[in-house]
């Protein structure tokens, strides 16, 4: 996976391929809710939950707590 940024749903679409993209989206951002220490490094990182886009530092916090998206959905299904 390339870092770099991302909109929340093409991010949550690699995590999550066979969901719709708004299902996606809600199971990404219930992800990153799970996770308080991911939460509070994006907020470090000027995350705001209304930003439509995850900058590549946020995209990096995301890969660093919850893998990379490739590995991620292996474990889901």
């Amino acid at each position: 996976m390339r870092i770099r940024i991302y909109s929340k749903q093409e991010l949550a679409l690699m995590y999550f391929p066979k969901s719709k993209p708004h299902t996606a989206v809600n199971h990404l951002m219930r992800w990153i809710g799970r996770c308080g220490q991911l939460r509070s490094a994006l907020e470090a990182a000027h995350y705001c939950p209304s930003n439509r886009h995850f900058t590549a530092r946020q995209v990096q916090l995301i890969v660093d707590y919850l893998g990379s998206p490739e590995l991620a959905f292996n474990n889901v299904q």
